[in-house]
């Protein structure tokens, strides 16, 4: 516990915004993901449940990966990891991996799902959300192991 207190301690105070900003857009957004995910998987063909989980995912999930995206670039800049010439550690690559690959599959089941919802109006697109259920199940693991190296710090 000591050691958790000399490292705040010796942080700088301008650096608690943006860090305070990236980790609420990454709870906000892994809230989203989870709630997405579970409206779709108990759905069991209900409509409603259907366009909940896509609703959620596109209304919570988005803005939180924006919100974790922008804070995550904000505190690395400060911390200067981002000046030409610095080496980024490790755990610093895998986030900055994980997020950028997480947006882009957000992206994809965004796309994917919204034609579901579409769909659904005509009686089809469930197997889209499906599909939307199982790229949001991914984005979940994959922030579960960004949650990992960002807590760990491993080099």
């Amino acid at each position: 516990m000591g050691g958790v207190t000399v490292l705040a301690i010796i942080r700088p105070d301008s650096w608690d915004f943006p860090l305070f900003l990236h980790v609420l857009g990454a709870m906000i957004l892994v809230g989203g993901l989870l709630s997405s995910a579970s409206s779709l998987g108990f759905a069991r063909g209900d409509v409603r449940f259907l366009r909940l989980g896509y609703w959620s995912l596109l209304a919570v999930s988005l803005p939180g990966w924006v919100l974790m995206r922008g804070g995550g670039e904000w505190i690395a800049s400060r911390e200067g990891w981002t000046k030409s010439g610095v080496d980024d550690p490790t755990w610093l690559g895998i986030g900055f991996l994980l997020a950028d690959l997480g947006g882009l599959i957000l992206l994809v089941s965004l796309i994917v799902g919204g034609i579901g919802v579409y769909r659904l109006r005509q009686g089809k697109g469930s197997g889209l959300l499906k599909a939307t259920l199982v790229l949001a199940l991914v984005l979940l693991a994959a922030y579960v192991i960004a949650v990992w190296a960002m807590a760990g710090k491993p080099d």
